[in-house]
Parts: C-alpha cells; structure tokens; sequence
C-alpha cells in the first residue's frame, strides 16, 4: 500500500530521477497555461482603454465646416485689415446705447494677453425664455479675473434669446440658463489667450482675435466682446447679440446663409465679417413682426 501511495504521488523517485522528470514536464505544462492567461487578460485590458477610448470620442462633438469656416473667415478679415480694432481705453462710440444690463463700457474693461484659464460658472435661477416645447438649456461661463461679471453676462446673453426678434419666435425653441447638470450648448468669454488654447486644441487657429466654436461650446475672445468687430457696423451690445444668434442658429439646426438683396436686412445666419454683399448689418433672426430674416443656403 505504501508504495503504491508513493507511486501515485510521484514522491518516491526512481534510480534515472523519474519523478523529478515528471514534476519538471508539469511546469512546462502549465508554463504554456500561464503564457495564454496573461495574453487573455492582457487583450481584455486592451480592449477596455479601447472602449473608453471610443466613449469620450463620442460623447465629445467633433467640430462642424461651420465653426471651422467662421473662425478662418473671421481670422481672414483681422489680419488683412489695417488697424481693425479701437482701443480698449477709447471711449464708447456716441451711437452706443448699451442694453440695461450690460457688461461695463469698453473704457473701464482691461484686456489682459491671458488668463488662468478657469472659469466662473454664472448662477441660474431655472427660468425660461421663450414658449416652445424644445426647451435648450445652456450655461455661461466667464474666465477668472477679467473684468466682466458672470451674472450681467449672463443677464446680456438671457435679453438676446428672449428678444422679441430672436431664436424664440419660432415657437419651437425656448432657452434655460442652468449652472450644472447637462446642457445644450454653453458660451465661454475668455482671454485672447485662453481662446487660442481651447481652439488650438481643437485644431482651430485663433491667434488671439477672434471668436470660436467647439462642439457644443461658444468661446468668445474677450477682446471681441469688449471691442466688437471692425466689419460690424454697430453698437456694441448688437454685435454681441449677432455672436449669439449665430451660434445658437448652428445649435438648432441652422446652416449658413447669405445676402438676400441689396438693402435688405444681412441674416443672422450669414457670415457678416466676411462683407455685407450689398445687405444691411443685422443681428436678429426675425424682424419685429416676426417675419423670418433669412437668405439663400450657402452650400
């Protein structure tokens, strides 16, 4: 029985080592096994950085034609125009009639090269402009230390979609300012520098002047909100109002557009840095009486 026991257990060792023999072709046994497992959870591991991978390339929008043809087009006009912007210290110009809850005048506003690049998120209180059954919930932020409040801002942002000639005439389209949770789109006033960043790193260039979109965010150059555009004419708050409008024109499904007719009103939709083609400057969508001010698709 003993040897016997021996035998089975492969214990007891024959006089050439059979037994060491018969543990060492075990371990090339399971050496193999070892070898499949690792490559097993190796693959697994892959394939997880690999979903999460395609999970943020999905749920982070790409950029659109639109957004990288108004940001070329803009950046076009700027550095072809000889002295295309006026002083931050000048003075505001007498046409200006600033809307009652704008952002300071453009003398008191400095424009620093950059900033830290954090944001301060305005503060909603959940109400609605507009009727439409489509409500379009949006945040604004503002970069730390500049001189424009996050709240009037947002006030100035609120007043454009809740004009009588803005996006909510459709009867479609109503807009909700929140500070957290999910949104539609949100409208981020920075430093020239700051833009370049958020822009550059979605392969658009802004070289400190101009405007962008990315996905689902408006990045607007603080030296643009502060001094306009030179090919705008118009007071300041209109011209912001036409940022607005056209951003928010891509989000609800609105290519662009352009002149309809010499004298008529430039839509919204139009790419009016570009030159007014005989039209009128114009900020808003519709006219007072609702009637839709738009013109011919551009392809």
């Amino acid at each position: 029985m003993g040897r016997t026991t021996a035998r089975r257990s492969g214990r007891r060792p024959g006089p050439d080592g059979a037994g060491d023999r018969s543990r060492s072709r075990r371990g090339r046994r399971r050496g193999p096994a070892r070898a499949v497992l690792a490559f097993v959870a190796l693959g697994a591991v892959l394939l997880t950085a690999g979903a999460a991978v395609a999970y943020w390339r999905e749920i982070r929008p790409p950029v659109t034609d639109d957004q990288v043809a108004d940001v070329k087009d803009a950046l076009d006009v700027s550095t072809r125009t000889p002295s295309p912007f006026r002083s931050a210290s000048a003075s505001p110009s007498p046409t200006t009639s600033p809307s009652p809850s704008a952002s300071p005048s453009p003398s008191t506003i400095a424009i620093p090269a950059t900033g830290p690049g954090t944001f301060v998120t305005a503060r909603a209180d959940g109400s609605t402009v507009g009727t439409g059954s489509r409500v379009r919930r949006y945040k604004v932020l503002v970069e730390e230390g500049i001189d424009v409040r996050p709240s009037a801002a947002a006030a100035e942002i609120s007043d454009v979609l809740a004009d009588r000639r803005g996006w909510t005439r459709n009867g479609t389209d109503s807009f909700r300012l929140v500070s957290s949770g999910s949104y539609d789109f949100v409208v981020k006033i920075a430093t020239p520098g700051t833009v370049d960043e958020i822009c550059g790193a979605a392969g658009l260039l802004t070289r400190g002047e101009v405007n962008c979109s990315v996905g689902t965010d408006v990045v607007v150059n603080l030296k643009r909100w502060v001094l306009g555009s030179p090919e705008f004419d118009g007071p300041i708050h209109e011209y912001r109002a036409l940022i607005v409008n056209h951003e928010v024109g891509h989000r609800i499904g609105h290519g662009h557009e352009t002149c309809p007719g010499a004298g008529r009103p430039a839509p919204a939709m139009m790419q009016q840095i570009k030159g007014l083609k005989g039209c009128v400057a114009n900020a808003w969508p519709y006219d007072e009486d609702g009637a839709y001010l738009g013109g011919p698709s551009v392809p």
